[in-house]
């Protein structure tokens, strides 16, 4: 395995090219359904937080999984790092299949349980059932990139996600404007689209994946089952599936009370979505590939390289973050306006842009300190605070203050941005004990004790063999 792939500009630049697009993606999406109406860019924004949600059940299987491949790898363990791979594919499928089946069947009571407005629900009936139709699809896609990456392919995800992009953009456009000979089918065309780009991206992936590895993935692997290597992926994968599935499940309850606001204030936060995601686009992409790294070097024992990394990847992407939020603040008005013309959901939107600014370095601090921490396995910490601050900070305050006491979104905003520092702060702290870091250097220690010349000399029974 080539050392340069592990690189921090090696992993990061492809790893923010294909956020980019993933990001265009979701605002083309945003931007071509707003010419439909608000409700549909409603629905879609709503949906999306639905299948966010859903997602952690497979990304606890394939997040712990890409995790532990890049430490396998870091200790010249690359059978291991392969076995691993198969079996999270396997697994991520199965649950991809059965929630495909369940948004199918039943998309309107879904819709109805997380109280989307009445008048929004046959809508959203149409979207879930055909993109949650393809959740299996979502699942294989987010294993084989999780994989990929981290054997320190990020260009293979990048490049497909080029392609993806391409024909959605493409599609969405026929299906909403009755282009290229397209039927002109609204949003039931962006959910078609959005389902053949995943199936093409998913079919482009499993064919990088096959060769990922030294030795040629093959059909008959898909029989391998290794369950100490299983149980390791569950050590690491699933405090952090509770860690995302804090997160999502908070994103959800918050667009549960944003819809109790108003359509409008629902809009206003999709739109909102669409352009913050601009914002930490970079700092992420530094932040996850400093994550790679760091389980590579823990993996391989260099842990003051591991330390020095988080601090690093703190110094770049702090910067990135608060000139990407100034930005938008300037241009923010603007970029708007190319969503929507309503007067009410302009003025919502401007004014979250300001708080934005305090929201983005928080975001920061947190992506680039819990993904090192994740990387080094410390997976339980994270799923803790998370717990802890994401339901009774972002989610339990939102709640009273911006519905029960009617101080509405801002107040809402103002608790998102209490919790993303209350846990950056917390994961500060706990990088600095080095907990992990130390108990690898002893675990090193030990042996080397037991390999050294002394210890044979103490022990020569050892290095004798009888025929």
């Amino acid at each position: 395995m080539q050392k340069d792939k592990f690189t921090l500009w090696a992993l990061s630049w492809p790893i923010f090219i294909e956020l980019f697009l993933q990001f265009l993606l979701g605002a083309v999406d945003t931007l071509m359904v707003s010419r439909l109406s608000d409700d549909a860019v409603a629905v879609v924004g709503f949906s999306n937080q639905l299948f966010n949600a859903l997602t952690t059940l497979f990304a606890t299987v394939a997040g712990g999984a890409g995790i532990l491949i890049a430490q396998k790898l870091g200790s010249d363990r690359e059978e291991e790092a392969r076995t691993v791979s198969i079996i999270s594919l396997k697994v991520t499928a199965l649950i991809g299949a059965v929630l495909s089946v369940i948004l199918i069947v039943v998309p309107g009571p879904i819709a109805r349980v997380l109280q989307m407005p009445e008048e929004l629900v046959p809508l959203a009936r149409v979207y879930i059932s055909i993109v949650g139709g393809g959740m299996v699809l979502t699942a294989v896609m987010s294993t084989l990139s999780t994989a990929i990456r981290n054997t320190g392919n990020t260009k293979g995800p990048m490049y497909t996600a080029v392609g993806m992009n391409i024909i959605h953009i493409v599609m969405n456009y026929g299906f909403i404007f009755g282009a290229f000979g397209f039927p002109q089918w609204g949003l039931t065309g962006v959910a078609i689209s959005t389902l053949v780009s995943r199936l093409i991206a998913t079919l482009v992936l499993l064919f990088i994946y096959v060769g990922t590895f030294q030795r040629q993935i093959t059909v008959s692997d898909l029989r391998i089952f290794d369950r100490r290597l299983f149980k390791e992926i569950m050590q690491i994968g699933w405090p952090l599936g509770v860690n995302m599935g804090c997160w999502v499940f908070s994103q959800l309850a918050i667009f549960s009370f944003l819809a109790m606001l108003g359509t409008q204030v629902l809009a206003a936060r999709t739109y909102m979505n669409t352009l913050e995601s601009f914002c930490f686009l970079l700092g992420y992409s530094v932040a996850l590939a400093t994550q790679i790294q760091i389980a590579h070097l823990f993996g391989g024992g260099r842990t003051k390289e591991a330390y020095s990394a988080a601090y690093r990847a703190l110094k770049i992407g702090m910067p990135l973050v608060m000139l990407n939020a100034l930005v938008l603040l300037l241009a923010g008005k603007y970029l708007l306006s190319l969503f929507t013309s309503d007067p009410e959901i302009l003025t919502i939107g401007v004014s979250l842009l300001w708080m934005n600014l305090l929201l983005q370095p928080g975001k920061m601090l947190n992506m680039a300190l819990g993904d090192a921490l994740n990387a080094l396995g410390d997976t339980r910490f994270v799923m803790n605070i998370s717990l802890i601050s994401m339901w009774l900070i972002a989610t339990g305050c939102s709640y009273l203050l911006g519905v029960s006491l009617g101080w509405g979104v801002v107040a809402i905003y103002a608790c998102m941005i209490t919790d993303e520092y209350f846990r950056g702060a917390l994961s500060l702290i706990r990088w600095r004990g080095r907990k992990y870091l130390r108990s690898k250097e002893a675990e090193m220690e030990r042996e080397r004790l037991k390999e050294s010349p002394a210890c044979h000399a103490l022990h020569p029974e050892e290095g004798l063999s009888f025929s």
